[in-house]
């Protein structure tokens, strides 16, 4: 798995309950006899906040709604969506829109909003509903502040009901777990040897999704290799894992089989919260799903050889396993394993690399298990990409249910793709367009809201860093500051760039996007190299050489690496040119439309405003044998010796 977060921002809640005084005459906007309000701050920032509000209706059903509130001075709506607003002075009324404004006895509409603020951001103290007075208090809450997003969040919703676009995310997001807890969906990920590991991706209408969390906040996976110290760790790491939550003590889960010779497990009470290791199995989960039935842990998984397993209730061992489908000759391969219950039936959801789509069924977690073809050989909705395959399914608090696979689309790597099943007897079916997985189909039937833009600017004047960043292998945490800029300091002496730490990622948005980065080098050592880089097996850079107190712009192509993963080529310069003052701008715009021949440009700037194209264009390779895509990357590394820095004060990523 494809909207960045340009910075971690802080979050507060405000919770109100309210109770409706009386009934509405008699309208098309008829109101409740009791609703809920929950009014909650989602971000702020110097001069404006974001907000949700949810109404949960407790009375009456509702044939249309109008919800009035008075805010303080200075707080003003700017954008809203799932609705419509007026605002006259502090009087503020949002009505509903059509899609959300039949709210029947115990169900809920909700709506998003950003807003300025004053010298002080309230939350409202009162509510009406359809014009009759609703009575409660405000939790007291200090509101966090941040500083101000440097990204503009969305300016309108997708159409709604209307149609959303596949690939749902155009980054590199594969081998996906998909679930659903309260009205929020997350989708987890495999990563390899970038650290932190196993992004989680949140969304709440399954088309808009915005980075949420990591589930292994560092490679700890008893080897230095992952540290870079010791070996390389390269196409090794997080490979197909799984992701779950447990609704009887409120926990997430996640749980990989590493170097197929050891499963760990990770655990959070919160997705962008802290993650801490609970285990280690010395078996492999190869592929592993993972479900909890009435709070039993059980684990499917395999290649060709399907197995479950019956997990401890703190799944820190195994209780039982055995196989329980072997695959046939015929279809050849299945694996990515993901195990759900519907009814009276166990489901393992199995895939056919990189082509198809099986699923496997029986009355017992043990079998015997039925099997039946879900797709195979379907073309997909990328042009010039492969067959949607792997992912698993999910169901809708409304009883809808979806199948979020990816489609292969090198040089990107492999975009999170959605589609609708129905049910046909207690099997799976997919909905095909047209004799193919659809290039759209019809919005699920969710609320919208917003979400934080996977593209953006961060210019990191503080804090952690976002979710959208990850390092390749674990990072010398001694040797990077997050304060007023980035502050890489030099942890490796080196002249191969796959074997410099602390080169920090960032995923390429597709079909095409372009990454800016503004550097300050002044404080660069002799000998040290940093920049912006193009980053895969094959890879190239625009950046600085600093040799004998001189420093020069280069644009270096002939970065190697060979099917091992053992560097074949360090890079050589194919152009460069001198540059004094200590700060410049680099600029990568990369083409990843699925197919060969793709090609990514470099330049630079001195005064960040006027840029000039440096070396030749750089071709992407499409190999699938890597798995992970290509990503943007900052480096700083000494080929001398240590004690040299740098500080990137913007890194941005941008879409034409």
């Amino acid at each position: 798995m494809k909207r960045t977060r340009p910075r971690r921002w802080l979050a507060a809640s405000l919770a109100l309950a309210v109770v409706v005084g009386g009934l509405a005459g008699t309208t098309s906007a008829q109101a409740a006899a009791g609703c809920r309000v929950t009014y909650t701050v989602t971000s702020q920032w110097q001069g404006g906040f974001g907000a949700t509000v949810t109404i949960d209706n407790l009375g009456d059903p509702l044939a249309g709604w109008q919800l009035g509130w008075s805010f303080a001075a200075g707080q003003t709506i700017t954008q809203l969506w799932s609705g419509s607003v007026s605002q006259s002075g502090a009087q503020v009324t949002v009505t509903n829109a059509s899609y959300n404004g039949n709210v029947p006895t115990g169900g809920s509409a909700g709506f998003g909003f950003n807003a300025t603020s004053g010298s002080s951001n309230p939350a409202p103290a009162t509510f009406t509903l359809n014009g009759v007075a609703c009575t409660g208090e405000t939790t007291p809450t200090s509101p966090a502040t941040s500083t101000p997003p440097t990204s503009t969040p969305p300016t309108s919703p997708p159409p709604a009901p209307g149609t959303f676009t596949n690939p749902v995310v155009w980054q590199d997001f594969a081998d996906g777990d998909i679930i659903r807890v309260g009205d929020a969906y997350y989708y987890s990920a495999s990563t390899m040897h970038y650290s932190p590991g196993a992004p989680i991706l949140r969304s709440y209408d399954l088309v808009n999704w915005e980075y949420a969390g990591h589930s292994v906040p560092r490679l700890d996976f008893d080897s230095t290799a992952y540290d870079l110290t010791g070996g390389r760790a390269y196409v090794k790491g997080i490979w197909a894992s799984a992701f779950n939550h447990r609704p009887s003590n409120n926990t997430y889960y996640w749980l990989g089989c590493t170097e197929f010779n050891r499963t760990y497990v990770y655990t959070a009470t919160t997705v962008d919260g802290t993650w801490s290791k609970k285990a280690r199995l010395n078996n492999c989960y190869y592929d592993a799903g993972l479900l909890f039935d009435n709070d039993t842990p059980y684990v499917a998984y395999g290649n060709g050889t399907i197995s479950v397993a019956q997990l401890s209730p703190d799944l820190t061992s195994q209780v039982r396993a055995q196989t329980v489908y072997q695959t046939p000759s015929s279809i050849g391969t299945l694996e990515g394993a993901r195990m759900y219950k519907r009814g009276n039936y166990y489901y393992i959801w199995l895939t056919r690399p990189a082509n198809g789509q099986y699923v496997l069924r029986s009355t017992s977690p043990w079998g015997p298990y039925e099997q039946r073809q879900v797709l195979l050989d379907l073309p997909g909705p990328i042009t010039g990409g492969g067959v949607p395959h792997q992912g698993g399914l999910v169901q809708t608090q409304n009883g809808d249910w979806w199948y979020m696979a990816f489609t292969d689309a090198y040089p990107g790597g492999r975009m999170p793709t959605l589609a609708p099943i129905t049910w046909n007897s207690d099997w799976p079916v997919l909905t095909t367009v047209n004799g193919r997985w659809g290039a759209s189909y019809p919005r699920p039937n969710l609320p919208w809201r917003p979400v934080t833009p996977m593209t953006g600017t961060d210019t990191f004047t503080g804090g952690p860093l976002g979710h959208q960043y990850e390092w390749n292998h674990n990072p010398d945490t001694t040797k990077f500051t997050v304060n007023n800029g980035l502050k890489l300091s030099t942890a490796t002496v080196t002249n191969d760039l796959y074997n410099a730490r602390n080169t920090l990622t960032r995923r390429i948005q597709g079909p095409s996007s372009t990454a800016t980065i503004q550097l300050d080098y002044s404080a660069m050592a002799n000998g040290d190299r940093s920049g912006l880089a193009m980053l895969r097996d094959s890879s190239a850079w625009i950046g600085i050489r600093k040799d004998n107190g001189v420093t020069r712009v280069s644009m270096t192509n002939g970065l190697t690496m060979n099917a091992s993963w053992a560097t074949t080529g360090t890079g050589t310069e194919a152009a460069g040119a001198t540059v004094t003052g200590g700060r410049i701008w680099l600029r990568v715009t990369a083409n990843i439309q699925p197919g060969s021949g793709r090609t990514a440009t470099f330049s630079y700037s001195t005064n960040g405003t006027t840029f000039t194209a440096l070396g030749p264009a750089f071709t992407l390779t499409n190999a699938w044998q890597f798995f992970m895509g290509y990503r943007f990357g900052v480096f700083n590394y000494a080929t001398q010796a240590l004690g040299g820095a740098v500080t990137i004060n913007q890194f941005a990523v941008s879409t034409p």
